[in-house]
């Protein structure tokens, strides 16, 4: 008996490293495909040169949707369609301006400030002059709540360095922009600069999302460049300073927007989806060519390399550019309405929105046993950047997880330079790297392949 249970076991570990063998060739295979014969840099170009911003509303947008489902065409995929949303539409409206003026001695010195609105804010249409209350924290600002009223909040809350992923740092301090403009009105101020959400050095301002409170005033807010912030900063700390601030920001009506959806048809399991992802839609103020139309165009090189390769996967693997990522989320929502209504079964949803710099792994929210799967599936990618795979997910597809239980992830490069283009107007065709964008799209191909021929264990 116990003869047997050797042979079986030997028999067993031959058959794996035999499908290993397999799996290391196929995705060499890939990796050539995309290397030789890629198109995401090209269709980069295309995405950020010659359509540009593609804020939610704009005709940008409009532009990109139209684009993004002919490129899931000529990219093979075996059915295309737009899965219709309503979509906030906010404008800048306007060029947006700021300058301090302060006492040195007996003279009145005036500078100007590099600011920019932050996305769903609104404006202060006239020029607004206050003096500033430096905050350092939301319990600075709680001590501080007695000196703000119809002053401007300076939130002043730097990321921190000490934070190896840039992303950590991001997570500790976006709350500022995101929350900080509500708080402050409610101990009466009248305005809110927060310092941007970037650690690197030099003075472009970083846009992003802000959130009102419906109980509370909604008052002007905009970013400030991290040079002018460490000036104005320093200023304080020897006298009071004065800022005159003009936003534009408004919203019109909602309008209509897209998901773009394209399958490849699932041969065995049509029945189950696997998503891979980003987001069509990114700020107003450059090209989003990291954020995120890297991700859209290795989602689209996916999708072309296993058209180029026959590959004909067992599971229906579909492709979805949402909509609406920056200031909203509207897409992903409609999507996740969708697939509960119609009950379809996710198996796996993946996105890239992290920008198209050299792999280091995947983020994953998943079951410990499907992330044991996935760690054993690492050794296969490692020749082409991955390593690691750490907890998270993609915002879009983060939704699944959280309200399917859908497995979900993001593909995660190096994050070092992330921040220094993220909802800045530094984030243009110009700053990706063709190599790192290609290498990118291979790990993303690889993690698919492997999940669509395997499959995951159910979560217990």
């Amino acid at each position: 008996m116990k003869k047997f249970v050797a042979i079986a076991f030997v028999i067993g570990c031959l058959v794996d490293v035999q499908a290993q063998n397999q799996d290391s060739i196929f995705i060499k295979r890939i990796a050539d495909e995309i290397l030789m014969n890629g198109v995401a840099y090209d269709n980069l170009r295309i995405l950020t040169k010659q359509i540009g911003a593609r804020l939610s509303g704009s005709p940008q947008m409009v532009k990109a949707e139209l684009w993004g489902a002919k490129a899931l065409k000529d990219a093979g995929a075996d059915s295309v369609w737009m899965q219709q949303c309503l979509v906030p539409h906010w404008v800048r409206g306007g060029k947006d301006e700021a300058a301090a003026w302060y006492t040195t001695g007996k003279i009145k010195d005036k500078k100007k400030l590099a600011v920019t609105a932050l996305g769903n804010s609104v404006g202060s249409l006239k020029p607004m002059q206050a003096t500033v209350v430096e905050v350092k924290s939301f319990d600075d600002l709680v001590k501080k709540k007695d000196q703000v009223k119809d002053k401007i909040v300076f939130y002043n809350y730097p990321f921190k360095s000490t934070f190896i992923r840039t992303d950590d740092a991001y997570s500790d301090a976006h709350a500022y922009r995101t929350n900080g403009p509500a708080e402050a009105a409610r101990h009466g101020a009248k305005a809110v600069i927060v310092r941007s959400m970037t650690h690197t050095p030099g003075n472009d301002p970083h846009t992003g999302m802000t959130t009102y409170v419906d109980s509370l005033p909604q008052i002007p807010a905009a970013a400030i460049g991290l040079g002018d912030a460490d000036w104005l900063s320093k200023q304080l700390q020897k006298t009071e300073v004065a800022v005159s601030l003009l936003t534009h920001g408004k919203f019109l009506p909602d309008t209509i927007g897209h998901n773009i959806i394209g399958e490849l048809r699932g041969s065995e399991f049509p029945n189950q989806y696997i998503v891979v992802g980003g987001h069509l839609d990114s700020w107003d103020l450059a090209e989003g060519a990291h954020d995120d139309g890297a991700g859209i165009v290795q989602s689209i090189e996916v999708l072309r390399s296993f058209k180029a390769l026959g590959y004909k996967p067992k599971r229906t693997i579909r492709f979805v550019f949402f909509a609406n990522e920056e200031n909203g989320g509207r897409g992903a929502d409609k999507y996740l309405e969708d697939a509960r209504a119609k009950k379809e079964q996710h198996l796996f949803a993946l996105e890239s929105d992290n920008g198209g710099f050299t792999p280091r792994g995947f983020k994953i929210k998943a079951s410990a046993l499907q992330k044991q799967k996935m760690w054993i599936w690492m050794s296969l990618l490692n020749d082409y950047g991955s390593y690691e795979i750490s907890d998270g997910a993609g915002s879009d597809v983060q939704k699944l997880y959280d309200a399917l239980g859908v497995p979900a992830g993001a593909f995660y490069p190096d994050s070092q330079r992330y921040f220094d283009v993220h909802h800045a107007k530094t984030d243009v065709f110009e700053s990706v790297n063709k190599r790192e964008l290609e290498l990118g799209a291979i790990n993303m191909a690889g993690l698919i392949y492997l999940v669509d021929k395997y499959g995951l264990p159910l979560s217990p």
